[in-house]
């Protein structure tokens, strides 16, 4: 109960309204052969959830085995459907679901239902006596005076523990299992099957000054590498100042600023081209191990992106409200270039952006060679190491919750209705790329050439060249490799 107690205390308002309705009680059916469903009525309520786990009780409002937002509903019923569940007579399902009405969340714990039977899709009820028995094997009549042959030795099930991560498309993996490889081995990025290509100026909330094309990315030596380019090398001098539409091809969302965008006085173009690729079509998954091995970029105001993201955004899009996980960091000035950072970012702006950050010093700058950077992401928290040394823990005790509040978060409440471990708690995929500048990572200082909230930033940063051009001498970022395990 104490992080009940501890949401009662610090969200007091919140559930004494909560309190004032009850959410209906869901209905639990088993379809045969295969299936299970999940109703409650609809009773004007804007999303409805459904958490549960099979055969296992539920460790507080963890997200679960089934972990699913439904967004509207369907014959006046609010439906959570798993059409490849195998359930058997006497298996329980734990379960809690999660309603958001006029604006207020409210939840229905402790759910416990027992497998008694099967229906059809339609819900007809299945009688007992016509679900098949497996079918025997034939019988064997030994000769007379005989001895029957003994039977074949049962066959054996592979070793397996069911491991805590899991992976979208996959009903179950087990403990230390490797759920996804990529050696970059193939001639080109184009044979890269895992991966699909950025093509968009990429937004908020930190709007690098870059924009993403596959210009910038190459396979070398077993490698990947991204450089940055400037657009005027692309394309002509004076494209700045100009027009580029990227819609054929884009990424983002058409007809938005992120596939078509127009010069206007100091509001340039993007004046540096980068790259970044993404699995987000192709892999995701929620709590395992991730393993980089990666030369990280050397050059002013460059940022590696060895990231995880939030592939549905459950819990909001702007300012990081469904979270961002760092893998590892390092901004490419010499003066920074010793700090390695990794963990999450919940917030786009400080002093929560770095709060939950943790930080390591390297004898020499982090860029000047490889190294093999390692996230664990747990159901409770995240481990942190680099060359197998570990150098940062964040644990998610009862939440995120109170201490984004005390740091004036104002999306924290959203995570409410996940577990401790929310947003970080859903289905992410894995990204890498290179960004320039932006307007939250390099706090201003007297050797930045733009303020992060001048309506000039990027025009600052361009007419400023000189002073960060020189240094992109050795910009590359490149990664050897990346492996995911399942906990």
């Amino acid at each position: 109960m104490g992080r009940i107690t501890f949401l009662l205390v610090s969200t007091f308002l919140y559930y004494v309204q909560a309190a004032q309705y009850t959410v209906p009680p869901a209905t639990l059916e088993a379809i045969y052969p295969r299936g299970l469903r999940v109703t409650v009525p609809d009773d004007g309520f804007s999303l409805f959830a459904f958490h549960g786990k099979l055969n296992e009780e539920m460790e507080g409002l963890e997200a679960g085995q089934w972990s699913r937002d439904i967004l509207k509903p369907k014959n006046g019923k609010w439906i959570f459907r798993d059409r490849s569940a195998k359930l058997n007579i006497g298996d329980k399902i734990y379960f809690w679901t999660y309603v958001i009405k006029d604006g207020l969340g409210y939840r229905q714990d402790n759910g416990e239902w027992t497998v008694t039977g099967y229906v059809t899709e339609d819900g007809t009820p299945v009688d007992p006596n016509t679900v098949p028995l497996p079918t025997p094997g034939p019988t064997v009549i030994p000769a007379s005076g005989t001895t029957p042959p003994a039977p074949p030795p049962p066959t054996q099930p592979p070793s397996c523990k069911r491991s805590a991560s899991a992976v979208h498309g996959r009903m179950g993996v087990c403990t230390g299992q490797l759920l996804f490889s990529e050696e970059f081995d193939k001639p080109s990025v184009k044979d890269l099957g895992n991966w699909e290509v950025e093509v968009k100026f990429p937004e908020g909330p930190d709007y690098p000054f870059n924009l993403y094309l596959p210009d910038s990315l190459k396979i070398e030596d077993g490698a990947l590498a991204i450089s940055p380019i400037l657009t005027e090398d692309k394309y002509q001098e004076g494209i700045l100042m100009q027009s580029l539409d990227l819609s054929s091809t884009c990424t983002g969302i058409i007809g938005t600023t992120e596939c078509s965008r127009q010069a206007s006085g100091a509001q340039i173009l993007p004046p540096v081209i980068t790259g970044k690729m993404t699995t987000k079509n192709k892999f995701s998954f929620k709590f395992g191990k991730i393993e980089i091995r990666a030369k990280l970029p050397s050059g002013n105001w460059l940022i590696p992106e060895l990231n995880l993201e939030p592939r549905d955004k459950v819990y909001g899009i702007p300012r990081y409200e469904s979270g961002l996980i760092r893998v590892a960091f390092a901004k490419g000035n010499p003066i920074f270039a010793k700090k390695l950072y990794g963990g999450p970012i919940l917030s786009d702006s400080e002093p929560y952006r770095s709060y939950l950050m943790r930080e390591k010093i390297g004898i020499e700058s982090w860029n000047k060679d490889y190294h093999i950077y390692t996230l664990v992401w747990k159901p409770d928290g995240i481990d942190l190491y680099v060359d197998g040394e570990q150098y940062g823990t964040i644990d998610a005790g009862e939440g995120f919750f109170a201490s984004a509040k005390a740091n004036a978060v104002p999306h924290a409440a959203a995570w409410l209705k996940g577990s401790v471990m929310a947003p970080l708690d859903q289905m992410f995929y894995v990204s890498l790329g290179l960004r320039v500048g932006g307007v939250h990572d390099f706090a201003d200082a007297p050797e930045k050439p733009w303020k992060n909230r001048a309506s000039k930033a990027m025009y600052n940063f361009w007419t400023s060249k000189d002073t960060w051009y020189q240094s992109w001498y050795e910009t590359q970022m490149k990664v050897d490799y990346v492996r995911i395990y399942a906990l």
